[in-house]
């Protein structure tokens, strides 16, 4: 049945992959696109990347990472069980320049999700040249990890604790790389939007261009709500209508993180109030 939880598995510490069922959102899906879910009739409406399809089977696959009160409810939600409701797929495929032959791609944490689609079309469809830098604050916390060393070897893992991989950051290994590979055309970012500020900061720093997925609040889906625009090239643009990515250059990042922090001081106050009750 259509929303239904055809496959759950946890995959990291407080992460979850789901393989849902539904013909029209697989049949219409593009790479990059998303979706947005709700697990109750007065819950916040999630936002989260397709990650991948089965078009055989139609089904598409979701990775969330458990942070609120809405994802530790989809968390509970079982195998062969529904979701309440799904809308998508929403915002545009990823587009890039006919002359680009190398693109690396950087996640941080849970930020790899949506670049997955990007490195499976790219690299493995489109034999483009390519790597993946994958960070995550400790081992227990990295995904995606074998699914990406089945499209390519050029895998560079960071951990914040040294526990797999070199012990840092992925905009660390970002700029080793880019100050020794001069082959790379295109560097492609998600991640926490501090993380992708310094992406783009290193990216133009050697005149690289670079994409940035962005995940902001979204409630409508539609733009009419307002929660997720953002300044871009000095033009206010929706993340759900006009994105989900975006050039990097044209990113107003001070603005975006302010209206995250005040976002999250809101989040806080309301998470205070519950626990009270």
């Amino acid at each position: 049945m259509r929303n239904q939880i055809v496959k759950k598995e946890k995959i990291a510490s407080k992460t979850y992959s789901f393989w849902i069922y539904h013909p029209e959102i697989v049949s219409h899906y593009k790479p990059g696109q998303f979706i947005i879910l709700r697990v109750t009739e007065k819950g916040e409406r999630i936002p989260l990347t397709i990650v991948e399809v089965d078009r055989e089977k139609e089904i598409f696959r979701i990775i969330f990472q458990v942070v609120g009160k809405s994802t530790r409810l989809l968390s509970k939600i079982d195998e062969n069980e529904m979701i309440l409701d799904i809308l998508g797929p929403l915002g545009n495929e990823v587009r890039i320049n006919k002359d680009v032959a190398n693109i690396l791609f950087v996640g941080g944490g849970i930020g790899i999700a949506p670049l997955f689609s990007k490195i499976k079309e790219f690299l493995k469809e489109k034999k483009l040249k390519g790597s993946v830098i994958l960070g995550a604050r400790s081992s227990e916390n990295l995904i995606l990890e074998n699914e990406i060393l089945e499209i390519t070897r050029n895998i560079y893992i960071t951990t914040d604790d040294g526990s797999k991989g070199k012990k840092g950051f992925v905009t660390d290994a970002l700029r080793d790389l880019l100050n020794t590979n001069e082959d790379i055309d295109l560097v492609i970012s998600a991640g926490p939007v501090k993380m992708m500020k310094k992406t783009v900061e290193i990216a133009k720093k050697n005149k690289i261009d670079i994409l940035v997925s962005l995940n902001t609040l979204m409630i409508d889906g539609t733009g009419m709500c307002g929660g997720c625009r953002i300044e871009y090239d000095n033009k206010t643009r929706f993340t759900c209508v006009d994105g989900p990515v975006f050039d990097g250059y044209k990113v107003n990042f001070q603005q975006l993180i302010k209206r995250n922090n005040q976002y999250h001081s809101h989040e806080c106050k309301i998470k205070n109030l519950e626990d009270n009750l």
